[in-house]
């Protein structure tokens, strides 16, 4: 029976929560009903448990009907007294654990606060899919429009102000002009006199699609659809409606996807690193001979791998390694300027075959060697 339990519980969260919610609210749901049938709630009757839970499910009432009729904004200003309220809340359910159904309403209380409300950011959409949970936030300042997938930042443009005339949008995050990935891109299309096809795996908000010049044609290769949707949505974001709107996008499982695509590339980047889960997939020795079998002579690799979780560099190298290839890293020194303009250092490594006879790689990259 409990293995009957948990097994609908994974088929509810993985199959039937991404279609009817647009955010994790299985968690805190599946938390709150244990807090309910705590011992003890259900002692005194219905009256008692209205008595000592009510005022505060009516608090949590209150705020929610505020945020939707007012559209309450927290500046980052706000970060310090929100603290200080959800420690007061801790602390208030840690006074009161040994009364059930006021625990519960605290919890609910807590639940409803963090949800509607975080210092600094407006969440304006939210998408949820097999892959995960994607967040359009605006800094309360509306200067910029953020991307999030879970907890990592995808991508973010800044905003013009209304009346303004719009500009091309500019790369931000680790796709800004002049960093890591940006100086890669250059040094690829410098060794070759300029780029004729480019395969891009991982689309996020379409950033690199201002990295594109001229006539170069630049494939996108994607495997979730609410990705895409986001990024070709000038009313999200503007990348690849301003700068490469005719340019393909290919969805589906990239090591796939690129391994049955009838096209050689000069340039191949790969961006689907920084996340919370890392596609090791797209890291084996099969995947990277793969690329090489698209790849024309004297092309290169370029891969974004900056990570939270894991130190990839050295991994990188050594599958590179093995497959012929020369491997350079290089990591962004710029000191941080988050969240000022939303510039954020980047770690990259870029592969390019050796040549027979140096020995040296066969496109001069310009980046510090491993």
């Amino acid at each position: 029976m409990g293995l009957a339990r948990r097994g609908f519980g994974g088929i509810f969260a993985a199959l039937i929560a991404p279609y009817i919610f647009n955010r994790v609210y299985e968690y805190p749901i599946l938390l709150l009903a244990a807090l309910f049938v705590l011992p003890g709630m259900f002692a005194g009757g219905p009256r008692r448990i209205l008595t000592e839970a009510g005022p505060v499910l009516g608090v949590a009432a209150l705020a929610i009907a505020a945020q939707l009729a007012f559209d309450i904004r927290l500046p980052a200003s706000a970060e310090l007294p929100f603290q200080v309220v959800l420690v007061s809340l801790a602390a208030l359910m840690l006074v009161q654990r040994h009364r059930p159904a006021r625990f519960f309403a605290l919890a609910t209380l807590a639940f409803v606060v963090t949800g509607l409300w975080q210092p600094g950011f407006n969440r304006i959409e939210s998408m949820r899919s097999f892959f995960g949970v994607h967040q359009l936030v605006e800094t309360s300042d509306n200067r910029y429009r953020l991307l999030y997938h879970g907890t990592t930042l995808h991508g973010a443009e800044r905003i013009h102000a209304a009346g303004s005339a719009p500009s091309a949008p500019e790369p931000l995050t680790y796709y800004y002009f002049g960093g890591p990935i940006s100086e890669s891109i250059e040094a690829v299309r410098g060794a070759h006199g300029g780029l004729g096809r480019v395969a891009a795996v991982g689309l996020g908000t379409g950033s690199l699609a201002c990295h594109r010049r001229g006539q170069e044609e630049w494939t996108f290769f994607e495997i979730d659809p609410d990705v895409v949707r986001i990024a070709r949505d000038p009313r999200f974001f503007s990348f690849l409606s301003s700068c490469a709107l005719a340019d393909p996008i290919v969805l589906g499982d990239a090591r796939l996807t690129l391994a049955a695509s009838p096209q050689r590339y000069d340039l191949i980047v790969l961006d689907a690193f920084s996340s919370d889960v890392i596609p090791v997939h797209l890291l084996t020795r099969e995947a990277m001979a793969g690329y090489l079998a698209h790849l024309n002579p004297g092309g290169a690799l370029v891969l974004h791998i900056s990570s939270r979780h894991m130190e990839l560099g050295r991994v990188v190298a050594a599958v590179g390694a093995a497959e012929g290839l020369v491997t350079y890293l290089k990591v962004d020194q710029r000191p941080d300027t988050v969240p000022n303009d939303f510039k954020m250092n980047a770690l990259v490594a870029a592969l390019a075959l050796r040549s027979q006879r140096s020995g040296r790689p066969a496109v001069a990259l310009g980046l510090a060697r491993d």
